[in-house]
């Protein structure tokens, strides 16, 4: 199982990753917004920076390839 595979490297900034926020986790003002979800995700630059939060999952991934961005799915 300790194989070496070569990866292709990616175009800088050019991947973000997509992670579920609890609506806990967000300022009031946006919980309001959203009053009938528990959670939200988010899609976030390579620097860490929020970019987007949208309703659901596939939403997020559907957002990021419409603007030529590669998603990755954060745990």
């Amino acid at each position: 199982m300790n194989m070496k595979h070569e990866f292709p490297e990616a175009a800088e900034g050019n991947v973000v990753y997509v992670r579920r926020v609890d609506l806990t986790d967000l300022p009031e003002d946006v919980r309001s917004q959203v009053p009938d979800a528990d959670a939200l995700y988010a899609v976030h630059g390579v620097d860490g920076e929020r970019l987007a939060l949208v309703r659901d999952r596939n939403l997020a991934f559907v957002l990021a390839r419409q603007n030529e961005l590669q998603p990755v799915s954060v745990h």
